[in-house]
Parts: structure tokens; C-alpha cells; sequence
């Protein structure tokens, strides 16, 4: 029977988020000697190494990357576990940790948050915000309750709930020969330069697979698409006229109110992208974090019929 302590755990699962053992002693206020020792004992115990020691850190053998989302699992179950014995007490009281992506913070969700804040004083809101992996990541291991992405996450472990959609807007420099005309047959803008995401750690960028689907029902083949792994980039090569680019709404509006973008109104791209409310599939939710949930789901119910009504 393998006897593997929660230390041993915490120190493994430490090494690999920093990678080297002597941020994880910084990280857990130990000494290198006392880490080095629970890594040798978990390796012991498990009969393989965990780790590969290279220049400059570590890296983790397939054997390491095999168990680092078991581990982190326990850890984030431990955590619910002490959660749910202090909410006894508590009620509402204490703290909800959400990961969001940085866009939404700019859009109605920052005044959900807001809102949540003003009817529940005594809960502390503990905001993080990151990439759509990232969110779900943290919400994964434990370091955020929720989590606000686009897209589902696949991942049987997370429960993905889509909650609104955010609106797909086409922009240009000011000085494109388009810039703020509407395109109602999409062979107009054959032979443009496309700026989209790159895929992430092998997997398809779900952004980059929906520019590439909108502009096969478009019937717009062979565009030439450039792969840029950031969203302020790619918004600085469309102002410098580098080619255009489909993006959500909310996070061009500064772009759009100081005239640095334009947006190209072309129909046969107009879509949207879906909101998911994240969290585990397992996990516990408190009485404020249950609340949490209750607002953002009624405040993106009534995004959505106020949009539809404006839509007519």
C-alpha cells in the first residue's frame, strides 16, 4: 500500500508550479534539504522519478506529468474541505475567489461584481483575472472558486455553464478602404490579412477556430491568417493597417472611442462568443459563492432579453 503524506503532495505539486526546488522552499517557508527529502520519499514510495533536474530548475518526467493534476485535485478537494467546515459557522460570511478574463472586467459583469459587493459586505471578493485556459486552470486547482472564460472547457472535471455571449465585431485602421462601411457581399474582403490567435499547447484556439468558420460559411478560402499570441498586439498591428481582425466587442470599445479602430460592418460574419461560468464539478460552494452564481446568472439573463429586445 502506498502511504503518500499531504506534505509530500504540497511539495511536489509546489516544485512543478515554480519550477525548482529552491522557489518551492521559498514558496513553503522550508529549507531546500527538507524539500529534496519529501521529493525523494514520494519518489520512493511511487517507485519512479518526478522530476528531471536540468540547468537553471527542473523539469518533470512523464511519470511527474501524470500525477501533478491528481495531486493538485487532493489539494484543491482539502481546501473545499476546510471551506465547507468553516461555512457552517459563517453562513455568507468570508471569501469567493473568481478568475475572470481581463475583457470581461470592462464589460457588465464588473457591475455584477459590484453589485454582489454592496449586498453582501461581509464577503470579501477575491478578484484574479487571465486567459481563458488560465481561468479554468486555477478554477481546476483550487485557487479560484469560479471562474468567467469564453468557451466551455471540455475538461470532465469542471462544470462549464454558458451564461451570456459576447458579441464578434470586424476592425480595421481608420484608413482602411473599408473603415466603417458596411459589406454586404463577404468577396469583398477576399485577399485581406487576417490577424487571429495561435493554437495553445497543441489544442485549437477556440477564437482562431471561429474566425476560421465564419469566414468558410462566408465563402472566403485561402485567407491568409496571422497567428499572434496576444490581444494587444494584435490590436496594434490592425491600427497600423497589418490586416484586420474579428474580436470581441468589449475589449476594442477604447479603441473604437478614441478612432484608433473602425469596424467593418460585414453581416456575414456577425456572431458571438459564449460566457462560461466555470467551477468543479465537486467542489464546495459556500452560501456566498452559491450567491455569487445566483447574480451573475440573473444579471447575464437580463444582459441577453435586454440585447435581444434592442435587436428587435
Amino acid at each position: 500500500m502506498i502511504a503518500v503524506t499531504i506534505d509530500e503532495i504540497e511539495t511536489f505539486v509546489s516544485i512543478a508550479r515554480r519550477g525548482g526546488f529552491a522557489r518551492a522552499a521559498e514558496s513553503l517557508h522550508r529549507s531546500q534539504p527538507a524539500i529534496s527529502r519529501r521529493v525523494e520519499m514520494l519518489e520512493r514510495q511511487l517507485g519512479t522519478p518526478l522530476f528531471e533536474r536540468v540547468r537553471g530548475g527542473v523539469i518533470m518526467t512523464e511519470a511527474g506529468r501524470t500525477l501533478l493534476p491528481y495531486a493538485e485535485a487532493v489539494l484543491a478537494g482539502l481546501k473545499d474541505g476546510a471551506e465547507a467546515v468553516r461555512g457552517l459557522a459563517r453562513g455568507e460570511r468570508g471569501a469567493v475567489s473568481v478568475a475572470l478574463v481581463g475583457t470581461l472586467a470592462s464589460t457588465r459583469f464588473a457591475g455584477m461584481l459590484r453589485q454582489f459587493g454592496q449586498r453582501h459586505p461581509s464577503v470579501k471578493l477575491e478578484l484574479r483575472t487571465a486567459n481563458s485556459e488560465e481561468v479554468s486552470d486555477l478554477v481546476r486547482r483550487g485557487e479560484a472558486t469560479l471562474g468567467l472564460r469564453y468557451f466551455t472547457d471540455a475538461d470532465p472535471g469542471l462544470v462549464s455553464e454558458p451564461v451570456t455571449e459576447e458579441a464578434l465585431v470586424l476592425v480595421c485602421s481608420p484608413d482602411h478602404r473599408l473603415a466603417g462601411r458596411r459589406v454586404r457581399d463577404p468577396g469583398a474582403l477576399a485577399g485581406e490579412r487576417w490577424v487571429s490567435f495561435p493554437p495553445r499547447r497543441g489544442r485549437r484556439e477556440p477564437f482562431a477556430t471561429a474566425l476560421e468558420q465564419r469566414l468558410d460559411a462566408a465563402g472566403i478560402e485561402a485567407a491568409e491568417i496571422v497567428r499572434i499570441d496576444s490581444l494587444t498586439a494584435q490590436k496594434r498591428l490592425v491600427e497600423a493597417g497589418f490586416g484586420i481582425a474579428l474580436l470581441i466587442a468589449s475589449s476594442v470599445q477604447e479603441e473604437l472611442r478614441l478612432g484608433s479602430l473602425e469596424i467593418i460592418d460585414a453581416p456575414a460574419l456577425r456572431g458571438g462568443v459564449p460566457v462560461t461560468l466555470v467551477r468543479r464539478r465537486n467542489g464546495y460552494l459556500s452560501g456566498a459563492a452559491r450567491s455569487l452564481v445566483a447574480v451573475i446568472k440573473a444579471g447575464a439573463t437580463t444582459r441577453a432579453r435586454g440585447r435581444r429586445a434592442i435587436g428587435g
